[in-house]
């Protein structure tokens, strides 16, 4: 948070509580550039997290060194979804690679469509088990920086049925240094969006749901 608002850390930064710990449904919020918390006490129901969540790093330079992304705490979930994207054959890098990912603007950028067909990448239908075990990998790193109790709610919302309907894209238009180390990629279903952004640095985007909103 210092390296990320010129040293200010937490004196630029904001909280919020909603409801009463203890007392029924509540949330704390925890947020600034490049980040927002929550502690969801169940606030929203079926609802990770209590809603949609962002995160990102700048690590050094505003435009962060290809492939390896030095220094950035994110870069890890990069490198299993782009482990995930070699285990691939030619067929399925046809369905998966693509050119063009959403924009970030402002909550459409986390919006679910509802759609269980027509999502953007290759379905897990088309993944073989290995693959298919690779993904939750890379679901799971995701959720790794989250409370324990809130990533474990969330992937039981990430149930069978709802895993099946997960399609995953990288995009090849931002790829830095033009190495073939995929800096954006998402994987949506009908209610869970998660949308890595790593060009110039990371940005990211989760928004994961029982089912999609009316």
């Amino acid at each position: 948070m210092a390296w990320d608002t010129d040293e200010e850390g937490l004196e630029d930064c904001s909280i919020a509580l909603f409801g009463k710990p203890g007392e029924g449904k509540f949330e704390f919020v925890f947020t600034g550039r490049h980040v927002t918390r929550r502690c969801d006490g169940d606030s929203v129901d079926g609802a990770a997290f209590g809603g949609p969540i962002f995160y990102g790093h700048q690590a050094g330079k505003y435009d962060e060194e290809a492939a390896h992304h030095p220094g950035n705490v994110y870069w890890y979930q990069a490198k299993r979804a782009n482990e995930a994207f070699q285990m691939l054959d030619g067929k399925q890098r046809k369905l998966a690679l693509l050119d063009k990912p959403r924009a970030e603007n402002g909550t459409a950028t986390v919006k679910l469509t509802g759609k269980t067909k027509a999502l953007p990448g290759i379905p897990m239908g088309e993944l073989a088990p290995d693959q298919r075990a690779h993904v939750r990998k890379v679901i799971g790193d995701v959720l790794a920086p989250f409370r324990k109790k809130d990533a474990e709610e969330a992937l039981k919302l990430i149930n069978p049925t709802q895993f099946d309907q997960l399609h995953m894209a990288f995009y090849k238009n931002k790829d830095l240094g033009n190495d073939g180390v995929w800096d954006v990629w998402q994987i949506e279903g009908p209610s869970a969006l998660i949308f890595f952004r790593g060009e110039p640095h990371v940005h990211a985007y989760v928004h994961i749901r029982d089912k999609p909103l009316a």
